[in-house]
């Protein structure tokens, strides 16, 4: 059942008892927002667990009160190196600080055991559910279901951590991670054992043996290691109080770097036995008989994990990794009922029974291990590893090129295609719902806190401005930081100004950004903001940049791009009438806009405005680009406008107002009358993201649709086995392959010949992706049925933006007829 972490509190166990008045006065100097008098101070303990004690600190001041937790090493002597509450400390500090994934926040560590006789630390409580048993027998199928598939996602979160980027590269050694464990183990079973202690099984060191003898080779090397748990399991995570997401993972004592696959076979011990049970039978598991209606078998909870973490399963090891699962918690537990021999257990009964555990736990892993075979039936493909190595990127080894084709990304681009991939998957996805329910809300224009932290991890990871070519990048260090500008100053801007990708190695990484809606601004690669900064790398001057271009780039402020007007047929942009006049050292500015594309964001500072400065001038010199301020007096944004009902909080697409706005002179872009040039340079690396984040939305609507048409049954079996199905799917791939082609090749025409050379072929890939992917999702759609017309899915907005790109950027008729004029023009045979 599921108990509220509240539940799980009593009365302090007389044997781990300390001075409160001394905690009182420690928590009173050394805890920020701790009331400096409270008229109510009291402590409780946890009943749940056996290591560590914890315990619940409440603080009354007057209709106030504060919650907190506090852990601590039990009295008395401890085995060596055991119950490093400092460790617990450091690692949520640093994933707490660092990362996303989810851990209570840590307030202060006290490594001075005169306060309450031995260190502890201090951290925030959570109020959610805990679940002791992992049948989940109150719950119903599809929140059990849910409740197995956030667990995946929690572990996943933990392994996809860079270790050496949040200062954890020596939290432990990396290799040789399951020999020193076996090895620790043991060593603790035996200090644990023995005469006046709790009693030796023989068998115990006999599988000792075993495991020493049947180490993974890739161990050895520690060239796949990373952050482990140590005792990931379901009852050391905090759920929601309503929700079926997971707000914390506990109990990181045995936390350090090594073979995370150990952390994935210790989380699937309650398939091999029956873990909520006290009285262990010999392999009375879920694996053996059958799951509770909405629980994951033992394979759909590895396929889960593996496709959130890039991971392949480990078959010809994972008898050993469920043996040393078993091994190490047999020593555990003979440990705790050592404890309780000796009266400073916690834990009460299951401490008392915690011997009988252990030898059951050792039976079982001797039975496991005489198994025939543990090859899972219908493992999904490609996520099998039949050399036991654990192997990240798992989209790598089926990318969605063509082989043998022209394009194939280098050793670099795959390298970020993969931690991209590994981002959408560990963090933006989960988070899709979260992001939709605030746009759907009355809060709709406010910005959702995940998305800040988002692009904090992003930037921290190396996933940011991906989007800036070289040439534009280097332009922005010279007129920055000139010859004379120090390396301390260049090295701060330098990571803002991308990896220094050409537009064909960006659109490997662009189009893995389409599959989401919410992805692009998370990377700050999105519309319009990647063409502003674009128009500012290659046309803005030094002040410029300093001002608008520096901010932009580091994700502090939005812009909008105010082109579009309501009156005349903006797609000939030479029938723009807002005016822009001089008068003095200023100009001023009176027009109306619409489909000002991130306006209504909260964020938004900077308005690029097109407008004509000479209506006598030749039709292509009337035109200018001015850099606006949105707080400008005399800019009124009178409405949001929808798309299909979309009005895309909290990014939105305004219609705006200019009434005598002044900007200074110093804001015109390049001079007057350049505004078509600064057009022109703008729209072909634009309308290519565009095109590229469309194979990105059909290939999710491709992943989607045959998800759903495998699931779903129609007449008598599944959608996927109709031939119907079969034949549209085969054609959807064929479309999406044979656009990706002709994109790429617009961006690598883009890269060597230049714009105005390439522009027939990015007019062909702009009139094509959006076509194509809007046939795509309307298959999905199709497969999805009602669903897929509904917000119950991404699809309906991923084909309502396909649909839009049809327009944006230029409408489909104007690209075919310069597509059309070029051909025109070819010479004849």
């Amino acid at each position: 059942m599921a108990h509220r972490t509240s539940d799980l509190v009593g009365q302090v166990d007389p044997a781990q008892s300390f001075n409160t008045e001394a905690l009182l006065r420690y928590l009173s100097a050394h805890v920020d927002g701790f009331p400096p008098s409270p008229s109510q101070f009291s402590v409780s303990q946890f009943g749940h667990g056996q290591s560590n004690p914890t315990f619940l600190v409440e603080v009354h001041s007057g209709t106030e009160v504060k919650k907190y937790v506090l852990r601590k090493k039990p009295p008395g002597e401890l085995l060596q190196s055991a119950h490093a509450v400092e460790r617990e400390y450091e690692v949520l500090h640093a994933l707490g600080t660092c990362t996303l994934v989810p851990v209570p926040k840590v307030f202060c560590l006290c490594t001075d055991s005169s306060v309450i006789g031995t260190p502890f630390y201090i951290m925030e409580y959570l109020e959610g559910r805990i679940f002791i048993d992992p049948k989940l027998p109150d719950l119903p199928p599809k929140q059990r279901k849910a409740i197995y598939h956030a667990t995946a996602q929690a572990l996943a979160s933990i392994h996809s951590v860079d270790v050496d980027a949040i200062g954890l590269g020596n939290y432990g050694k990396r290799n040789n991670y399951c020999k020193r464990q076996v090895e620790r183990w043991a060593k603790q079973y035996l200090l644990s054992t023995g005469e006046g202690k709790s009693e030796r099984n023989q068998k115990m060191l006999e599988l000792a043996d075993w495991l020493q003898k049947h180490i993974p080779l890739e161990d050895s090397s520690g060239a796949t290691a990373g952050l482990v748990h140590g005792d990931f399991r379901i009852d050391n995570i905090v759920f929601h109080p309503i929700e079926d997401k997971v707000i914390g993972i506990l109990d990181w004592e045995l936390s350090t770097l090594g073979n995370q696959m150990c952390d994935v076979a210790y989380s699937c011990l309650h398939y091999i036995v029956n873990i909520a049970s006290i009285n262990l039978e010999e392999n009375d598991g879920f694996e053996l008989r059958s799951f509770p209606e909405g629980i994951p078998s033992l394979v759909e909870y590895l396929a889960d994990y593996c496709s959130a973490a890039g991971r392949q399963w480990p078959a010809t090891q994972w008898k050993f990794y469920i043996a040393f699962s078993l091994f190490r918690g047999a020593s555990i537990y003979a440990g705790v009922h050592n404890r309780w021999i000796m009266g400073n257990a916690s834990g009460g009964e299951r401490a008392r029974l915690a011997g009988e555990r252990a030898n059951s736990f050792i039976r079982t892993a001797w039975s496991y291990i005489g198994r025939q075979s543990v090859l899972p039936p219908h493992f999904p493909a490609g996520t099998i590893a039949s050399d036991g190595m654990q192997q990240s990127g798992h989209e790598s080894q089926n990318l969605v090129f063509p082989i043998g084709a022209k394009f194939v990304p280098n050793k670099k681009i795959q390298d970020l295609r993969d931690r991209l991939i590994k981002f959408m998957e560990h963090h933006v996805y989960p988070r899709e719902n979260e992001f939709y329910k605030l746009a759907q809300s009355t809060m709709r224009w406010t910005i959702h806190p995940d998305e800040e932290k988002l692009k904090e991890l992003a930037k921290r990871e190396g996933l940011w401005n991906l989007f800036i070519p070289f040439d534009s990048a280097a332009r922005a260090r010279k007129l920055l930081f000139g010859e004379s500008s120090d390396t301390t100053s260049n090295s701060k801007y330098d990571c803002l100004l991308g990896a220094g990708l050409s537009n064909l190695e960006y659109g490997y990484l662009c189009e893995i950004m389409g599959r989401s809606i919410w992805a692009p601004q998370i990377f700050n690669c999105g519309a319009p903001d990647t063409g502003n900064m674009e128009v500012l790398l290659r046309y803005g001057n030094a002040e410029q940049m300093r001002e608008w271009l520096v901010p932009l780039l580091e994700g502090k402020i939005r812009s909008g791009f105010a082109m579009t007007e309501p009156q005349v047929a903006s797609s000939d942009a030479t029938n723009i009438e807002c005016s822009i006049k001089r008068l003095g050292d200023s100009y001023i500015i009176n027009g109306k806009k619409w489909w000002t594309s991130g306006a209504m964001d909260p964020r938004c500072k900077l308005l690029i405005v097109m407008g004509k400065t000479d209506p006598t001038a030749p039709m292509h010199k009337q035109q200018s680009m001015i850099l606006v301020d949105i707080n400008s007096p005399g800019i009124k944004i009178k409405r949001p406008l929808t798309v299909f009902g979309f009005d895309d909080a909290p990014h939105g697409h305004a219609e705006i107002v200019f009434e005598n706005v002044c900007v200074s002179e110093k804001n015109i872009l390049l001079g007057e009358g350049r505004g078509f040039e600064i057009a022109q340079g703008r729209l072909g690396p634009g309308r290519l993201h565009h095109c590229m984040r469309l194979i990105g939305a059909a290939e999710r609507g491709m992943r989607m649709m045959v998800q759903r048409a495998s699931e779903r049954r129609a007449f008598g079996k599944f959608i996927a086995e109709h031939g119907s199905f079969r034949s549209d799917v085969a054609r959807c791939r064929i479309e999406v392959e044979k656009t990706r082609l002709l994109v790429l090749e617009a961006a690598d025409q883009l890269d060597r010949l230049g714009n105005k050379k390439a522009r027939g072929t990015i007019a062909m890939a702009k009139v094509a992706a959006p076509d194509m992917a809007l046939k795509v999702i309307d298959m999905a759609m199709q497969v999805h049925g009602a669903a897929g017309l509904s917000g119950d899915t991404v699809l309906a907005h991923l084909w309502a933006t396909a649909r839009t790109l049809r327009i944006a950027d230029g409408p489909d008729e104007v690209h075919l007829g310069t597509i059309a004029n070029l051909e025109l023009r070819r010479p004849k045979l």
